[in-house]
Parts: structure tokens; C-alpha cells; sequence
């Protein structure tokens, strides 16, 4: 049985092999975007030489993606062989020995499509071969890391008396007319849910940077970001109205506008209406497909994500991730009144993140969300299964983040956010498998907000200034 020390030093090593491999994924993308390779047209050697001038960007990138993946075959290798000395279980060894096996023929296929000219689906294939080489050191990962004995499921509606939650203070307010404005004013405010607006704002924007490029107009970003505000703010709204019972439940949210009554419900309800009538004749005014992917949004989570969903299945978070992924749609559509690839996979993005964001809140408030009656991840199938799906759709977000460069106009900083911001995210979900407890999943969820935030502005630079 090996040593905790080192099975630590084999988690480090397999995470960066992890890292190396989606590098690799991303340089090569953004090699072929660039068609940096017609720079340096024969194999191994760049024209014969080993050591080659830096003054042309496009030959740098070239040797460069030729040097990571040397580089990047020595860790897998290398991760392979430590996989069998430490005999590690028989899974582990299968996803790493068909990654080992897959990676010669990823060189092969990079060897060829350097010295001859390949049609696009052949680039295709090299990347899908890529990436079907990091899917299995993720697996192989995600199955190093899981814990000897798992924990179950947790009782739904009844207290934790050990839970770490502390109740919800409602402190008594200072009376006086301007006061009780101010604080009326606020709890409307809350009712919007303005925490979500910042991501979702960035999201419609990075939508729109894609399909308009430099050619960007003022006004459609004002309207859509206009309109996706007020979306937001009726969703939510309608959101805590329709939970205001089960809020009361919950520690992190019993002191909400709807569940203490700040809010009367009728009052709620009206706001909710007139925030989705608002919102609508903003998204009218840019055309009619942004108005009905707006509307679609505010349906989808106030109805199908808060009353279906999230009450009945486990999988509500994964399914309620298309709500987050519209605001992609509705930027693209703002400008080109159509749907495009890359806001499609824009859209992939964000569905493939949102549980890998969300399950480290769920892993957080457990006991609340039990307390609630929601069959969250953590809840019904345990923390062990859920760490081990934070992962796993960790794992598809930064895929899908690599394909967005093989169909957008994307550059460099893209590329090195996705690297360097995905590194960190990665680095705190692996601690998170670690540590495996509170702080560690508030530490994976501020690093999932980063992540994201990061990406898209990254996107909305690239595609505008660069």
C-alpha cells in the first residue's frame, strides 16, 4: 500500500500532466487558427534546423507547440510508468495506458498535418485526438482521487444538528420615512438576484464581441445589457417568490424580501411582471429572436428550473445550466439575428460550467439544502460522488473552451487565460478532494467565479481590440 506522501506526489504529478495535456490542446488549436505550421513545413526539425530564430511569430509558434509537445509526452509517459510502480487500481492504469497509447498517434497525425496539406477534418481529428488524451488523465485523476469508503445520502427535511450553517440574524431596522424607503428600496434590489447579473451581463457580452468583432455598435450592447438586467431581475424575482416557503427553511436564506415578508407577495409578483414586460420591449427593440430567447430565459428558470427541477431531480443543476447558457445565444442573436457555432459552443461552455461551479455551493450548504428538501448532488449521492462530477465537469468546461478556438476568431490572451485561470480552477478542485471540507469548496467555488469572469473578458478583448 503506498504511503500517503506518495500518492500525494502521484496526484501532483498526474494534475500536471492534466494541465500539460490541456495546454497542448489549446497551443494546437491556436496553432491551426493562426496556421502558424505552414511556417515550419518538415518534421521533427522546423527546416532542418533544432534551434530556430524567434523573430517570426508564426515559426515561434510552431516550435513552441512542437517543444510543449515533447514536453508534455515525457509527463505522460513518465505518469504512465509511475501509475504501474505504485500499482494503483486497474482502472487508473487503463485510462493512463490509453492515453500513453493514444499519444503517438496524436504525434503521427501532427507530423503529417505539418509536412503535407490536410484538409480541415483532418485538423479535426488531431484535436479530437487531443482531447480524447486528456479526458483520459481527468478520469484517471478524478478515480486517483476518490476516498476509500464513501459517505451516502442525507435525510431530506430534517436538521443537521452538527451542521456548520448559522442562522439567519433579521436585526430590527431604524424606523423613520427615509429609512423604511431605503429599506424597502433594498429589498426590492435583492429580489432581483443582483449577484448573478455581473456573470451573466459578461456572458451576453462575450456573445456579442464574437459575432461583431471590432465592428461593435454602442447601442446594441446598451439594449441587450439593458434587457438582460431586467430578465435577470424577473427571474429572480419570481424565484423567491415561488421558494418563499422552503427559504424559510434554510439558514442561508431565510432572511430573503419574500420569505420575511419585506415584500408582500402580490407586490412581488407585480414587480416580477412589470421587470419581464420591461425586459421584453428592451429585447423587442433589438429584434424578435433576442426578445424570445429572453422570454424563453425568464420562463425557464422561474418555471421549468425553480418548480421542476429543482424540487424532483438531481440533476436540476445540470439541466438548469441551459438558463445561464441563453445569455450567449441572446448576444450573438443581438447582432446577427441568427445563431452561430461559436455562440452554440459559447452557450456549451457555460451548461458544462455551471455544475462544475454550482456543486461546490451544494457541497457547501449540504445540510441546508437538506433541511430545504432539495435533491441536491451532495444530498442524495453524497460529497465523494460530487467531488468526483466537479471534476469531471471541469474537465469538459476547459474542452469545450478549446474548441471555442478552433471555431472563433480568438488569439493568444484567450488561449493563456483559459491555460492559467484553468490551471488555478483545477488546482482548488483537486485541493478540494484533499481537504474536503467547507472552506475548500468556498475556495473551488470563488475559483469557478474567476475562472469564468476571466474567460469572458478575455473573449470580449480578443475578439474587439486584438
Amino acid at each position: 500500500m503506498p504511503s500517503d506522501s506518495s500518492s500525494t506526489g502521484f496526484e501532483r504529478a498526474l494534475t500536471a500532466t492534466a494541465v500539460g495535456v490541456y495546454l497542448l490542446v489549446v497551443v494546437g488549436a491556436t496553432t491551426a487558427l493562426t496556421n502558424a505550421a505552414t511556417a515550419c513545413p518538415t518534421w521533427p526539425a522546423c527546416n532542418g534546423q533544432w534551434i530556430v530564430p524567434l523573430d517570426d511569430p508564426r515559426l515561434a509558434i510552431a516550435w513552441g507547440h512542437r517543444l510543449v509537445a515533447f514536453v508534455v509526452g515525457l509527463l505522460v509517459a513518465g505518469t504512465t510508468v509511475l501509475a504501474w510502480r505504485r500499482d494503483t487500481s486497474s482502472r487508473v492504469r487503463a485510462a493512463l495506458g490509453a492515453a500513453a497509447l493514444l499519444y503517438p498517434v496524436q504525434a503521427v497525425l501532427g507530423a503529417f498535418a505539418a509536412t503535407s496539406a490536410t484538409p480541415a477534418s483532418f485538423a479535426a481529428v488531431h484535436l479530437v485526438a487531443g482531447m480524447a488524451i486528456f479526458t483520459g488523465v481527468v478520469i484517471a485523476l478524478a478515480w486517483t482521487l476518490e476516498p476509500e469508503s464513501k459517505d451516502g445520502p442525507v435525510e431530506m427535511g430534517v436538521a443537521d444538528e452538527d451542521a456548520p450553517d448559522e442562522p439567519a440574524v433579521i436585526r430590527d431596522a431604524p424606523d423613520g420615512v427615509v429609512a423604511r424607503a431605503r429599506r424597502t428600496a433594498f429589498a426590492y434590489f435583492r429580489l432581483m438576484k443582483p449577484r448573478l447579473m455581473w456573470l451573466l451581463c459578461l456572458v451576453a457580452s462575450a456573445g456579442m464581441a464574437l459575432a461583431a468583432g471590432p465592428s461593435l455598435r454602442v447601442g446594441t450592447v446598451v439594449a441587450t445589457l439593458t434587457g438582460g438586467v431586467l430578465s435577470i431581475g424577473a427571474s429572480g424575482t419570481f424565484n423567491h417568490v415561488l421558494e418563499r416557503d422552503v427559504d424559510q427553511k434554510m439558514n442561508r436564506t431565510a432572511d430573503r424580501p419574500a420569505a420575511t415578508d419585506q415584500i408582500p407577495v402580490r407586490n412581488a409578483v407585480a414587480f416580477g411582471v412589470l421587470l419581464a414586460a420591461a425586459s421584453l420591449a428592451v429585447f423587442l427593440s433589438v429584434n424578435l429572436l433576442v426578445a424570445v430567447l429572453g422570454l424563453t430565459a425568464i420562463v425557464f428558470y422561474s418555471v421549468v428550473y425553480t418548480l421542476l427541477l429543482k424540487p424532483n431531480t438531481v440533476q436540476n443543476t445540470v439541466i438548469g445550466g441551459f438558463a445561464g447558457s441563453l445569455p450567449a445565444l441572446i448576444g450573438w442573436a443581438a447582432v446577427d439575428d441568427g445563431l452561430g457555432l461559436p455562440a452554440l459552443v459559447l452557450a456549451g461552455v457555460i451548461f458544462l460550467w455551471t455544475p462544475a461551479h454550482f456543486y461546490n455551493l451544494a457541497l457547501a450548504y449540504k445540510d441546508d439544502y437538506a433541511r430545504g428538501g432539495f435533491p441536491m448532488m451532495p444530498v442524495v449521492r453524497g460529497e465523494a460522488e460530487t467531488r468526483k462530477h466537479v471534476l469531471y465537469y471541469l474537465g469538459a468546461t476547459l474542452l469545450s473552451a478549446a474548441v471555442l478556438v478552433a471555431v472563433a476568431n480568438l488569439g493568444w490572451l484567450y488561449a493563456l487565460t483559459s491555460v492559467v485561470f484553468g490551471t488555478a480552477f483545477l488546482w482548488t478542485v483537486v485541493r478540494l478532494h484533499r481537504e474536503r471540507d467547507r472552506q475548500a469548496a468556498f475556495r473551488s467555488f470563488h475559483a469557478s467565479n474567476a475562472y469564468l469572469g476571466a474567460l469572458l473578458v478575455a473573449i470580449v478583448v480578443d475578439a474587439i481590440a486584438l
